[in-house]
């Protein structure tokens, strides 16, 4: 692992990742929107940054594309009247910025979003990044977003590329439970959940970050895959909120994300490997 790395966006999950680096022996730079939280940063032992990408960049990027690795993490920015317009402006602005520095290999935060909503399992191989005809159906704007700049990223000649497709995350603040409480009438109740826990989500990164996996593209979420049922009715039952009604005449399902390349490939094994056993045994959030 190299002894030096970057992240772009330190916050839910970016600022995890980093102190886990650092507790590793790493240098770890990192960027926040915020200017108030470059203290917490410094005191988790990130050298932080005030960047910000609006949809090029702005602030001042100090060390952050200095370093040989530079993860990734910025989402589409769901408000712009053109999301995928929007987001290959930013992810442009940053792979611009990596070529007048160092980086040499970019780890990237991106989700199973990309994959359209088909009734199957699917694979990293169904939907390759930038092709969105290799897999045709109904995506969220943010997943085609997504799809686009991961095809950008591959296609950069300048950089390596390593794609990590996160499933919904959990962990921490974000209890499943809340997610759907108190809803009525919600869809597809016998639909697939595919989550990861932010436990996980770190454990991912640092793991190709050990083993240096470049140009590869990973789904990331846990083995298991209940039903939206199960899992979003336990979990607002764990947190003693009302939990959501089902239209139970909806016999649609849904994808069901494969992460079994991810664990042949890397070896990966999952700390939160089933996300309703989390809420049985109370483990969730610790």
């Amino acid at each position: 692992m190299p002894p030096t790395i970057s992240i772009l966006g330190c916050g839910w999950l970016g600022r995890p990742l980093g102190v886990h680096l650092v507790e590793k022996g790493l240098r770890v730079c990192g960027s926040t929107t915020t200017p108030e939280k470059r203290e917490s940063l410094r005191q988790d032992g990130i050298d932080p940054v005030f960047l910000r990408l609006a949809p090029t960049l702005s602030g001042d990027p100090g060390a952050l594309f200095e370093s040989p690795v530079l993860v990734l993490n910025i989402p589409p920015p769901r408000t712009a009247d053109d999301v995928t317009a929007t987001h290959r402006q930013q992810i442009t602005a940053v792979l611009d910025a990596a070529s007048d520095g160092a980086v040499e290999w970019i780890l990237f935060a991106s989700s199973t979003g990309v994959y359209p909503n088909v009734e199957r399992t699917v694979t990293e191989a169904d939907c390759p990044p930038g092709q969105p005809d290799a897999l045709p159906g109904p995506r969220r704007r943010t997943g085609e977003a997504l799809l686009e700049v991961e095809g950008l990223l591959m296609e950069t000649p300048d950089v390596d590329a390593t794609i990590v497709r996160l499933g919904g995350l959990y962990g921490g603040d974000r209890h499943p439970g809340r997610f759907l409480a108190g809803r009525s009438d919600v869809a597809r109740p016998r639909a697939p959940v595919n989550l990861i826990h932010r436990e996980d989500a770190v454990g991912v990164f640092a793991t190709i970050l050990a083993q240096e996996v470049r140009g590869e593209v990973f789904n990331a979420c846990a083995d298991e895959h209940p039903t939206r049922q199960a899992l979003y009715t336990r979990a607002a039952e764990h947190l003693g909120l009302a939990p959501p009604t089902f239209d139970l005449d909806d016999a649609t399902t849904g994808k069901r994300v494969s992460n079994q390349r991810l664990k042949d490939r890397c070896g990966y094994a999952f700390q939160h490997p089933d996300p309703l056993a989390d809420l049985v045994d109370g483990s969730e959030g610790e």
